[in-house]
This record gives C-alpha cells, structure tokens and sequence, in this order.
C-alpha cells in the first residue's frame, strides 16, 4: 500500500474523522497542515490530475474569498490561481496516494484508496 499524504485542517472536524479512519485501518498516513505548508503550482496541478470527481468539488465555494474572485470552478487555471493565493479554499480533507487523490466528504471516502 503506498503512503497517503492527507492535506489535513485539524480545525475541520471532517479531516479529523478522515484521519481517524485512515489509521483505525493501518494505513501509512503522513499529515500535511495545508495551511501551513501551501502547496506550490506544481503540487496543486498534480494533486488536480490525480484527482477523482469533478474539479468543482475541490474549491470552498461558500467562502467569501471565492466569491470575491468570480471565478469559474470548472476552470482550471482559475482555480489553480485561486488556491494558490487563498490556501483556504482547498476543499479539505484530500487524501492522495501519489497515483489517485480523493477528497474526504464524506470522509468514508479516504477509504477508497485503500482498495487495490
């Protein structure tokens, strides 16, 4: 099983519950406080192509950060732009094996990398 590097908020109670299940399973889980360690460009554009599910769902569109840009979610570019000037907007939890990436909402759903 490959390492999962969780971009991880302890503040969010979903990247807790995320965290939780992927060590009650033994899964070699190393925690990146994405707020404190921001990804770079070249991170963010390969967490997005290992992504599963549609771009949208990696950006926090409720936040008032978001809605100030008036950017599209289903552009690349802007969301790419977007995440790096506001680290705050990447949907948390993420959990990425360095071949898949998933997004922990709900947080069961950590639990997809874990299958072969």
């Amino acid at each position: 099983m490959p390492p999962i590097t969780l971009l991880h908020n302890p503040r969010c109670s979903k990247s807790r519950q995320a965290l939780a299940l992927l060590e009650e399973h033994g899964a070699p889980v190393t925690v990146r406080r994405y707020l404190d360690q921001p990804l770079d460009e070249a991170e963010l554009r390969g967490l997005i192509a290992r992504l599963e599910g549609p771009l949208e769902a990696l950006v926090r569109r409720k936040e008032a950060e978001w809605k100030a840009l008036d950017a599209d979610a289903a552009d690349l570019e802007q969301v790419v732009a977007a995440i790096l000037a506001h680290p705050r907007l990447l949907e948390r939890p993420v959990a990425d094996d360095g071949r898949r990436a998933v997004i922990g909402r709900p947080p069961e759903q950590v639990l997809a990398l874990l299958e072969a």
